[in-house]
């Protein structure tokens, strides 16, 4: 994609890009203007999700992931300090996020912050152990409680912001460390007056690897949620960056 890019972009200015699905198989589009004012839309169809890891005895485990496509060996420069050698990693090649247009769908539609949620229109979470889901459950509701969020899934990461939103918060007044930044996330973008809204999500507890909840993270959820309600009913999460 990048390359092709590097070749477009000689030939008209890129404004916008997002991707569709024919069939299973994603499609980019890229979308901007000629010299002359023209509106161009080229589509690239060769497009496959991918993310890199380091090698280890996991290898076969991933293998096994019905989720991801292909592994490929490659040599990248990683962006942590100077190296004289690029390194050895393992490309992972995905199937298709195939919820992000959703989500990018309904931004588009007039809404300013858009969350794929878990709990609209019932529960929708495969392979998670009971207590995880009551202690997420019974967390969305405390949330709701504390601060007026009118939205099911306060927690999930999974979401598409529109770029106004991140303009106008101050990063640097967002303290929250655990799952709580994702809640204040939310609750800023609200309080600053823009359009929350959710889609309906599947979710699927990861093959390898293990969560981060801990009680650290527990106890900022319990005094944290409480003290952004009150500060969101004086106002101090109102003020844009």
């Amino acid at each position: 994609v990048r390359q092709l890019q590097a070749v477009i972009v000689m030939l008209f200015q890129l404004l916008d890009a997002d991707y569709i699905f024919s069939g299973n198989k994603p499609i980019i589009r890229m979308f901007g203007r000629s010299d002359s004012g023209r509106s161009v839309c080229v589509l690239y169809d060769k497009h496959k999700p991918y993310f890199y890891i380091r090698p280890g005895p996991h290898l076969e485990k991933i293998k096994g992931i019905k989720e991801i496509r292909d592994v490929e060996w490659t040599e990248k420069f990683l962006p942590t300090g100077y190296r004289a050698e690029p390194e050895k990693l393992l490309r992972i090649i995905e199937y298709n996020p195939q919820d992000v247009p959703r989500l990018v769908e309904k931004c588009r539609s007039g809404f300013d912050l858009v969350i794929g949620s878990r709990y609209l229109g019932g529960v929708r979470i495969i392979n998670w152990p009971i207590h995880r889901l009551i202690v997420s459950y019974c967390g969305s509701i405390y949330t709701r409680f504390w601060t007026g969020l009118a939205i099911t899934d306060p927690t999930s990461g999974f979401k598409c912001f529109h770029r106004r939103v991140l303009q106008a918060i101050d990063m640097e007044k967002v303290y929250s460390n655990g799952y709580v930044f994702q809640i204040e996330m939310d609750l800023y973008a609200w309080k600053l007056g823009f359009k929350l809204g959710e889609v309906p999500i599947i979710f699927t507890e990861r093959q390898l690897g293990a969560s981060k909840m801990s009680s650290s993270i527990v106890t900022e959820a319990i005094w944290r949620i409480p003290f952004l309600g009150v500060q969101g009913r004086l106002g101090f999460l109102s003020r844009r960056k």
